[in-house]
């Protein structure tokens, strides 16, 4: 059986307690064993994190210690999943740069603050993680973010739709959903998701349980890689 990690906390306004829940429902329904946590002290057991298939940071703001973001990197390197979303992802600990790099970004903004209705548009064939899924239109934040230009984007919102100081420049489409590979691991982030009610949609839902089950299925397939290249004599740099 699989193994999750749910670490909630961090900034109250954006639901942590109820969206971990949601999350925690999404994964037993895939057949992990999930444990819930409200601490990220969580992090601190380096062998506990690495033999985990997916860890999930639900944890906006607050400070991290530079240890426990090392553990979770080193467990990310070596094949642990971690996926997220909104603030609970990237927009947590924003002293860490270490823990932006591994997420693939971080927020800056968001024009309108909360109730802004907006559309996010799929790249279609772009992965089977969104394949079936139609572009939607959110009322909500809509993120503007920093992102790591090695990221994968599977869907987009174009900005501006709220006038700010940004609305001179050239319309531009904002990443919302990624991935990316930190070491062996596989890194998958959802910008959406302000509220629990947010990350309930259908829509946001199923983008996230695809974004658990893709993150998680990382750690098999690095450990079977792995072994045949040590099998074949290439050497980890060949893998």
């Amino acid at each position: 059986m699989k193994k999750a990690l749910i670490v909630q906390g961090g900034w109250q306004g954006h639901e942590p307690k109820q969206v971990a829940e949601i999350f925690r429902t999404v994964l037993e329904e895939e057949g992990f064993e999930v444990e819930v946590s409200d601490t990220l002290e969580a992090f601190a057991d380096a062998e506990k994190l690495l033999g985990l298939d997916l860890i999930v940071p639900v944890w906006t703001m607050g400070e991290i210690d530079k240890q426990l973001a090392k553990n979770v990197s080193e467990a990310v390197q070596s094949g642990v999943g971690i996926a997220g979303c909104h603030g609970g992802m990237c927009d947590s600990f924003r002293n860490n740069v270490d823990w932006q790099f591994m997420t693939g970004g971080n927020w800056v903004a968001h024009p309108g603050n909360d109730g802004v209705e907006y559309v996010v548009n799929i790249k279609g064939s772009s992965s089977p993680l969104v394949e079936g899924i139609e572009d939607f239109t959110v009322v909500s934040e809509q993120y503007y973010l920093h992102v790591d230009p090695a990221v994968e984007v599977l869907a987009t919102t174009r900005f501006p739709v709220v006038e700010g100081p940004h609305s001179l420049n050239k319309a531009v489409d904002m990443p919302v959903v990624w991935t990316k590979r930190w070491g062996v691991g596989r890194v998958y982030y959802c910008s959406l998701g302000h509220v629990a009610n947010i990350v309930d949609m259908p829509e946001v839902k199923l983008l996230m349980r695809r974004g658990f089950l893709w993150s998680a299925a990382g750690k098999a397939l690095a450990s079977t890689t792995a072994a045949a290249a040590q099998y074949s004599g290439m050497g980890d740099s060949q893998v």
